[in-house]
């Protein structure tokens, strides 16, 4: 009568959805009376409700043991198996209500649910083989409706989210598990895999000692933890190698380190920016744009690795692709230094755009004034019209045109004022020199005297020297 009175306060309690009460009253019931089937039934009922479901296991398997007839104590048994992702063993349950009671809706829905769970578990099984994680999440989210406290498909689901670069997400779910069970081997492999796919290798590495601590034979924490082991080594002996100025050492390390696991996304980018960087200084300018345009296919928000690039396509003269670069940087990080780094490419763009005065008259940016007109001289009557008199009209044409540009490089060059707007990219016309109504022979017959005072002849066949008057 004292057991029956706390059952039926615990049921009252139940009612009231206060469940913790009514765990209170039913395992005084039970305490009372220990042999009484319904007792543990109703009590595994509030564990569920309180997401208690191993608990709630212990009792419902209890309350069948007690009376083997008892339906809900198999229906709740069920219920607990398939909670906690054991799909074959609630089936099996399921099966024995049925047994009692053909008829039963309940058994019968849950049996359909069982059966989805297992075919979610098979196509998640195949489709990681086949590294289509995305695919994995979906069938474990789905399989999470019918298994809420199944930690192996949690456990599951965070390590294709680490592996889909989606860490926040991993992390969380293995924090929840962390946070139930300490001790969880496969939820300290994921915390670990997180942080070893975020380049924080070291922390990863004390997550992967401490899972295998809980299980000496976890075959992926072990692999794990001897990849990042591995690439933290060479990673280190690559940068010690390029402090020391031995960068074909520190070429090789980082070439060894990005073949230790594709998968390291983010730490594979830095190797690859590191190696670029090498090569830059190697003056291996191609194969260092290769590597930083690998950095940033691998990791499209590195900096770094833009900035790099950018500076190799300064280098080899690639103007519009360095402010390509210095744009996406100046956007993402709008510091006065990145400001400076694209106007200054935006400059140079611009002056590669213009006449090359400086090639057209065939001397260095740094040549003197002398050279600037001996340079003048000589390629002027190579160009004049007179010297080609007597080729056809499309080379009569296209050696006026060079004789007129070969002017105006002499005009530009060797006023220093002039110059100087023209090495810092300034626009010459907006400065008033119209090169549209330039007349190179002015400049010509200023340089080599009035009219009269030169003249082209032949001395034979296509042979021409030039005469002072």
């Amino acid at each position: 009568r004292e057991a029956e009175s706390f059952k039926e306060r615990g049921n009252a309690y139940y009612a009231k959805k206060d469940y913790n009460e009514a765990y209170n009253y039913y395992t005084k019931a039970i305490d009372t009376c220990p042999n009484n089937a319904s007792y543990y039934g109703n009590r595994a009922a509030t564990l569920m409700m309180l997401g208690r479901f191993r608990e709630a296991l212990g009792d419902a398997q209890q309350s069948v043991r007690l009376d083997d007839s008892f339906v809900r104590g198999h229906l709740r048994e069920g219920k607990c198996h398939l909670s906690l992702g054991n799909a074959m063993a609630a089936s099996r349950c399921f099966q024995r209500v049925l047994e009692l009671d053909h008829k039963n809706t309940q058994a019968q829905q849950e049996l359909k649910n069982a059966s989805t769970v297992l075919e979610y578990e098979k196509i998640a099984e195949v489709d990681f083989e086949k590294r289509d994680f995305r695919k994995v999440v979906f069938c474990m989210d789905r399989a999470l409706e019918f298994a809420p406290a199944c930690h192996r498909f949690k456990i599951l689901k965070a390590e294709c989210l680490a592996l889909l670069g989606r860490y926040p997400e991993a992390q969380s779910v293995a924090s929840d598990i962390l946070r139930m069970d300490s001790t969880n081997a496969d939820a300290l492999y994921v915390r670990g895999l997180c942080l070893y796919y975020e380049d924080c290798i070291e922390k990863a590495v004390q997550f992967f000692v401490q899972a295998l601590r809980m299980a000496p034979d976890h075959e992926k924490a072990c692999l794990a933890c001897r990849n990042a082991k591995a690439l933290k080594a060479k990673k280190e002996d690559g940068n010690k190698a390029f402090k020391e100025g031995n960068y074909k050492l520190a070429y090789e390390l980082y070439t060894e380190a990005l073949g230790i696991d594709p998968n390291n996304i983010k730490t594979n980018a830095k190797l690859y920016c590191n190696r670029g960087t090498v090569n830059s200084k190697l003056r291996k300018l191609e194969e260092a744009i290769d590597d930083c345009t690998n950095a940033v296919k691998l990791d499209d928000t590195y900096i770094k690795a833009y900035l790099r690039r950018a500076q190799c396509y300064m280098d080899t003269e690639q103007y519009e692709d360095a402010v390509r670069d210095y744009e996406k940087v100046y956007q993402t990080e709008k510091t006065k230094e990145h400001k400076q780094l694209l106007k200054n490419a935006q400059v140079e763009l611009k002056k590669s755009k213009r006449k090359d005065y400086y090639k057209i008259l065939g001397v260095d940016k740094n040549a003197s004034e002398d050279e600037i007109k001996k340079a003048y001289r000589k390629r002027a009557l190579m160009h004049h019209p007179d010297r080609h008199s007597g080729a056809s009209a499309e080379v009569q044409k296209e050696e006026e045109k060079k004789f007129k540009e070969v002017g105006e490089a002499f005009t530009i060059l060797s006023d220093p004022k002039k110059k100087a707007r023209y090495d810092s990219g300034q626009d010459l016309e907006e400065d008033g020199l119209n090169m549209g109504d330039f007349d190179a022979n002015n400049i010509f017959k200023a340089f080599f005297g009035g009219p009269g005072g030169f003249s082209f002849e032949a001395s034979g066949p296509g042979n021409f020297f030039f005469q002072f008057g």
